[in-house]
């Protein structure tokens, strides 16, 4: 006769179910990675921060995990900010990355640089500006074609905040 050990429901049946639901605040979204920007640009940071619209690409703006002045999300999946980023890999001289040729985007009189990335996202970042900022378009939001047009609502707020200038 087989023997089955009944356990509690306890701890490790709470662990994978908030695994599997994702175990986030309430009206909050995951967020990004928070950045460590030098003094400059952490100021500037803060500034787009208090700018920054509530809907980007028609999706409203949320409360991203952790709370912090350097990122911002929208909607689910997010769009994802991070102000104060290093300096691209392919725009960085002596990167095995580097890429001079490599093509901006000027988008509203500010120029980004789109990479696709293998989750079929886009990371799109400044150029030529103080400050690095980070947008990270959802597979869903760009389509196949890399539609970047949700970086419009984003632009006024970075070109009046980070100002043009090599970092």
């Amino acid at each position: 006769m087989k023997s089955f050990l009944r356990r509690p429901f306890g701890l490790p049946a709470v662990v994978v179910l908030c695994a599997a639901a994702g175990c986030s605040p309430a009206g909050g979204t995951e967020g990004p990675a928070v950045p460590t920007p030098p003094a400059r640009a952490a100021g500037l940071c803060r500034a787009l921060h208090k700018e920054l619209p509530k809907t980007v690409g028609g999706k409203e703006r949320r409360t991203a995990d952790p709370v912090s002045d350097f990122t911002a999300v929208w909607g689910d999946p997010p769009i994802a900010l991070r102000c104060g980023v290093e300096r691209p890999e392919i725009i960085k001289p002596g990167s095995e990355h580097y890429n001079p040729a490599a093509d901006s985007v000027e988008i509203d009189g500010v120029d980004w640089l789109p990479e696709r990335q293998p989750d079929g996202s886009v990371r799109c970042t400044t150029t030529l500006r103080e400050a690095f900022v980070e947008v990270t378009l959802p597979g869903q939001v760009v389509g196949g074609a890399g539609d970047l047009s949700a970086l419009t609502d984003l632009a006024g707020a970075v070109a009046k905040t980070i100002p043009v200038g090599v970092v």
